[in-house]
This record gives structure tokens, C-alpha cells and sequence, in this order.
């Protein structure tokens, strides 16, 4: 009888792969955490510190350090970072040296609400606590503001977020109390009155025209009023 060394030689291969690779799992699921590690993605302001990530993982999971990795739950660990109102969303995952990497991206503000509560709008449009730890510039909103429904306030916020005219000038969101939004602009004393967000566009190229004729002509500070509710129209009130 023929012995077919060929398949014997395979068959040895796969079981040795198979034990070495039980073996590297078995260790790999007794390996114990040795460090944590915390990496901020995207912009540079900590609205939450590392030291604040720390210590909820730790308090999820009562210590951290020279834990079995197996005994992690990194599901839970997520949830519980991804419910900070700070935090946009994380990863948790354990390498191969024993380290625990949380890789966290902050929710990012386009607006801060102060009317009787303060807090920021973040670039979803969903309410962010003000942070002890840094405060962004960006523009106010003032006046009738209910913080669930900040749908026209959001608007008004990343168009002038995205516009580098409204970012360099803008510095007020007015909402009045039937949802009228006005602006105040960086330097000058007169208020703009948008009205509503219909036909938003042309509206903010008017307001653009007329700020660089102002500007030129040097009557910036002759008015109090810039109404650009009317279709075509920029309707301006002198001081």
C-alpha cells in the first residue's frame, strides 16, 4: 500500500496551525490589561479630558490595570462613553500588548445658547453641555430658544459656520418669539433682520452687497436697522 506523504504532511500542517492558533487565543484571552490608552480624533480643543474618559472606564468597569482582558466587556465600555454628552462616539478595543485603546471623537459646537440655560449646539444640531475645560467661539443665540427645537437656530448657525463672510462678522443669533431670526455683526451697531429662513441664500447675498457698499462708503455706523425681509430689498433704518 502506497502511503500518500503529501497529504500526511498537510494534514500535520493543519493541526499544528490549529493548536498554535488555540494557543495564542488562549493566551491572548488570559493576557491582563497593562495600560490605557486615549486618543482624541479630529480637532484639538478637549471639551472632556483624558483624565475624564479615564475615570469613566475605570468606573465601568471598577480598575482597570492588571484586569484579564477577557473579563472586559468593551460593548458596555462604549456605551458607557458614547452616553457622555460630550462625546460624539468611541472605540474600545484591547492590542495585542495588553494596551486598552479608547479612540474618542468629540461632538463639535456651531453655536452657544444663552438665554435662561446656556449650553452649545453641536454640528447635528443636538443640545452639548458647556464645558469647565474649554470654551469654543462661536456665535451666540439669544432671545426664544427651546431646547428641543432648535431646528432654525441650527440652520442660521452652520450657514454662517460654512459662509467665511457670516464667520468673520457674525457674532448673535437673535430668535424672537414667532421664530423671526436676526443677526449682529462683529464692529457695528446696526441689527439684521432676516425674518424667517425663506429664501435664506439671497437674503445673506444682500447682506453682503450692502456691507461691502457700507463699508466702502463708510455709513456702517449710520444705521440701526438692516431689514432684509423684503423680496429684492435692502430696507435700512438710520441712527
Amino acid at each position: 500500500m502506497r502511503v500518500n506523504w503529501n497529504y500526511i504532511k498537510m494534514l500535520v500542517l493543519f493541526i499544528s496551525v490549529g493548536l498554535l492558533y488555540a494557543f495564542a487565543s488562549v493566551k491572548n484571552n488570559v493576557r491582563k490589561i497593562s495600560k490605557t490608552n486615549i486618543s482624541f480624533l479630529g480637532e484639538n480643543s478637549l471639551f472632556i479630558t483624558h483624565e475624564a474618559v479615564s475615570k469613566l472606564l475605570i468606573q465601568n468597569q471598577g480598575g482597570l490595570k492588571n484586569k484579564p482582558k477577557e473579563t472586559l466587556d468593551l460593548n458596555t465600555l462604549e456605551k458607557t462613553l458614547n452616553s457622555n454628552p460630550m462625546i460624539k462616539s468611541a472605540e474600545v478595543y484591547v492590542a495585542v500588548n495588553g494596551t486598552l485603546n479608547a479612540e474618542i471623537e468629540q461632538k463639535r459646537p456651531v453655536a452657544r445658547v444663552s438665554t435662561n440655560a446656556s449650553y452649545y449646539i453641536d454640528d447635528e444640531g443636538k443640545y452639548m453641555p458647556l464645558s469647565s475645560n474649554y470654551t469654543a467661539r462661536v456665535p451666540l443665540v439669544t432671545g426664544y430658544v427651546e431646547k428641543n427645537n432648535l431646528k432654525n437656530v441650527f440652520e442660521i448657525a452652520k450657514k454662517v459656520e460654512a459662509d467665511a463672510f457670516l464667520k468673520q462678522h457674525v457674532v448673535e443669533i437673535h430668535q424672537s418669539v414667532n421664530g423671526a431670526i436676526a443677526l449682529k455683526l462683529r464692529q457695528c451697531k446696526f441689527t439684521v433682520n432676516l425674518g424667517s429662513l425663506k429664501l435664506l441664500d439671497k437674503k445673506i447675498n444682500n447682506l453682503k452687497a450692502f456691507y461691502k457698499k457700507s463699508l466702502k462708503e463708510k455709513t456702517l455706523d449710520k444705521y440701526s436697522k438692516v431689514n432684509l425681509q423684503f423680496d429684492n430689498q435692502v430696507v435700512c433704518t438710520k441712527t
